[in-house]
């Protein structure tokens, strides 16, 4: 049977563009360091793998496979290019977010709105949104769904393992929950997986032992869509030995161990990691005669140079492996070499199958195992747990025994069953290598992914389809591919004037792909949705709510996390609250108005102080606020990183658009940061006394028309800046 070739076929009349996310782990296109740490191992493959072969299908324009840039000494510089190309239309991008140095994944948890901000500059500068958004594991999960819930772009994700099957295992192993918590923080993890589970169109799983018993411990389980699609293997790079010579360094690197290299080897590889069940391996071998017998052990346990530099619970597993060793006299009969090349993992594989040896797999549990594939595929008979993706692989393709790998006696005779028959074993053999490329080559994995997606695309553009009696209703919003931004106050600013509001209301329709549309009010944000449903307005693209204390994205009300997060800074509002009580004549706005991120007051002129004067109490208090008065009324406190104009600037580093390209218009002096700056600013006809001292000021004109008609008014004078920006990105 001949290998998969990989041809490169014309691109169908309407490929698709897929967003591929995975931000752990040290991923490049050749040479990977899989083994190197808990995070660079089998998910690293299989994006990277996944990514070129779906690029060689006519039916994908591209695919984008978004990670980390990584500015390490102690790593390659390979990881600190922003560009990698893998070929056919596919390519590794790398963006900065977190630390330069290399961090394990458990910490990139607090740097994940920061990785949002930036997957969506760079989504700006393709010119076009992707079809569709692929997440691998939970941290890209939480990327992917913050992206997909912005855009509108159906979400897709693959868990390749699950944060309570992982904290079940590592609490039954005897690890107290409350440290086991601490080192991994699964309460985060599991809560982002729910919320994954509720949202995406579509989970790809490697089993259906997956669905059942680790997705099925989720609550969202039942509103999700699953899919079983087997992971891939390159069967150019994986396949039977034949007569082609053995790579002299691979099989160098396994002989200088052995006294008798000529036996048949037993041959594991994985990472060196408790639950893999490398001690329960060597147990088995050390205590068979039978099996020390017939033939040698080779491990492959990652790559070290010093032990004693490895991670704490890497460290103690290799140790204890050497220990055993020695306990059992395995000396000249287990090869355990420091590292072994990429390129020559192949060879290892077929020179186990040359030599009539066997493959195990000893982990406790086993989702998948893509190793057991490429052993399958290398004509290498296999043993592995009676658990997960391995029932389904011995089922396929009928090339091996499945065993209890909790028991040691158990592994040992199971291995002796294959080693012992002779004929048994030639069968194993090649129905390994029938069954890999019938149910997981790359060709096969593809065409079933991209089934798949079809019916998750076609379901989008149905309920697309149903919500676009006017393209204003779509739940994608424009503020990725905008030009400019309309960002407007509500209440006697875009509302007061039914007719010029329908003129304001058709001219964000005209222009709606190229320009955003966004509100920014002191009302919440419940009290804005229904105002704006009340005069018919349609929800839009963002909205910066209770004086710019928060901010929303399109119909589903996506909270922006990251605003959240950059403005807790230094605030205290229970502090701020009990504060206030000074000032009698200050009182309390009903609870409504009230939110998590601001205080709201009634304060008339001649009963509250000058706002220096409260300024300076609260800084003797070590307290901190921006207060925002208006309407010679309303005194709100908020946290000193927020307010309206704080947003916009906001949004402007978050959507990549300068501050010119921000057409604002307001009417009071809670307008007032958002109108002074960069910003193209409109103050309507009808605006408080508190913005006259804004008037001759440069970029801001004051209208004469008042309400919706004084934005059309503004509008019409900065035409030309408008007509520029626009014509720059070519519209």
């Amino acid at each position: 049977m001949l290998p998969e070739t990989r041809l490169k076929q014309p691109k169908s009349e309407h490929p698709i563009y897929i967003l591929m996310i995975s931000m752990h782990g040290l991923i490049r296109g050749k040479d990977l360091e899989l083994g190197r740490d808990a995070d660079t191992g089998g998910q690293i493959t299989y994006v990277v793998e996944l990514a070129k072969h779906l690029a060689e299908h006519p039916d994908v324009e591209k695919v984008d496979l978004l990670t980390r840039l990584i500015e390490d000494d102690s790593v390659s510089p390979d990881y600190a290019k922003p560009e990698e190309e893998l070929g056919n239309g596919a390519r590794i991008v790398r963006l900065p977010f977190g630390p330069k140095r290399y961090i394990r994944k458990e910490l990139l948890w607090l740097h994940l709105n920061q990785a949002v901000d930036k997957c969506l500059h760079f989504i700006k500068q393709q010119g076009r949104l992707p079809d569709l958004i692929h997440t691998h594991y939970a941290d890209a999960g939480y990327v992917g769904q913050q992206l997909s819930l912005l855009l509108g772009i159906p979400l897709v994700h693959t868990g390749h393992s699950l944060g309570r099957a992982k904290r079940e295992r590592l609490v039954a192993s005897g690890r107290k929950l409350h440290a086991v918590e601490k080192q991994f923080n699964f309460e985060e993890r599991i809560s982002t997986e729910e919320s994954i589970l509720a949202h995406a169109s579509l989970v790809i799983t490697s089993t259906r032992q997956e669905i059942d018993e680790q997705y099925g411990q989720y609550t969202n389980v039942a509103d999700t869509r699953f899919s079983v699609i087997s992971p891939g293997t390159d069967t150019s790079r994986f396949s039977p030995p034949g007569r082609k010579k053995i790579a002299s360094s691979a099989q160098q690197a396994v002989d200088k161990f052995l006294a008798e290299p000529e036996k048949p080897i037993i041959f594991a590889i994985s990472r060196p990691e408790t639950r893999k069940n490398l001690k329960g391996l060597v147990e088995a071998y050390g205590k068979s005669p039978q099996l020390q017998a017939m033939a040698n052990l080779l491990i492959v346990a990652g790559a070290r140079k010093d032990i004693r530099e490895l991670e704490e619970a890497q460290h103690k597993v290799m140790g204890d492996l050497l220990l055993d060793i020695d306990l059992y006299d395995l000396w000249g009969k287990v090869a355990l070499p420091k590292y072994i090349p990429q390129e020559d993992v192949p060879e290892l594989y077929r020179l186990v199958a040359r030599r009539k040896g066997v493959f195990v797999n000893s982990a406790f549990t086993e989702p998948f195992g893509l190793t057991l594939i490429e052993a399958a595929a290398s004509g290498l008979p296999i043993v592995a747990p009676d658990d997960g993706g391995p029932r389904d692989i011995v089922a396929n393709c009928r090339n091996g025994l499945l065993t209890n790998t909790l028991d040691s006696n158990e592994i040992a005779q199971t291995l002796l069953q294959v080693l012992q028959d002779k004929k048994q074993w030639r069968l194993f053999s090649k129905n390994g290598v029938n069954g890999v490329y019938r149910h997981y080559s790359w060709p096969a994995h593809v065409k079933k992914y991209l089934k798949e997606i079809r019916r998750v695309l076609n379901k989008d553009k149905k309920r697309l389809r149903r919500q676009q009696a006017s393209i204003l209703n779509s739940e994608r919003t424009s503020i990725p591919l905008a030009q400019m931004a309309l960002i407007s106050d509500i209440d006697n600013t875009l509302l007061g004037d039914k007719v010029s509001l329908d003129k304001v209301t058709d001219w964000i329709a005209e222009h709606q792909k190229d320009v955003a549309f966004g509100v920014a009010t002191g009302r919440s944000i419940e009290s804005t949705v229904n105002v704006l449903n009340k005069h018919r307005v349609k929800i839009p693209d963002v909205m910066i709510t209770s004086v710019g204390a928060e901010i929303y994205y399109g119909k589903k009300l996506v909270p922006d996390i990251g605003w959240s997060a950059h403005i807790r800074h230094l605030w205290r509002r229970d502090s701020l609250a009990e504060a206030f009580l000074k000032f009698t004549d200050i009182s309390l706005q009903p609870d409504n108005t009230q939110r998590e991120f601001k205080l709201s007051y009634f304060a008339k002129p001649g009963q509250i102080p000058p706002l220096s004067e409260i300024y300076d109490y609260l800084h003797s208090l070590k307290l901190h606020a921006n207060l925002i008065y208006s309407h010679d009324e309303f005194l709100d406190v908020l946290p000193i990183r927020a307010s309206k104009g704080h947003a916009i600037r906001y949004l402007a580093y978050k959507w990549d658009l300068p501050l010119k390209s921000f057409l604002v218009a307001g009417d009071s002096g809670n307008d007032i940061e958002m109108l002074a700056g960069d910003t193209l600013a409109i103050v309507v006809g009808n605006h408080s006394a508190e913005l006259d001292i804004l008037k001759n000021q440069e970029q801001i004109y004051f209208s004469k028309a008042h309400y919706a008609a004084g934005i059309l008014e503004g509008i019409e004078h900065y035409d030309d800046e408008f007509n520029h920006a626009l014509d720059l990105k070519g519209f």
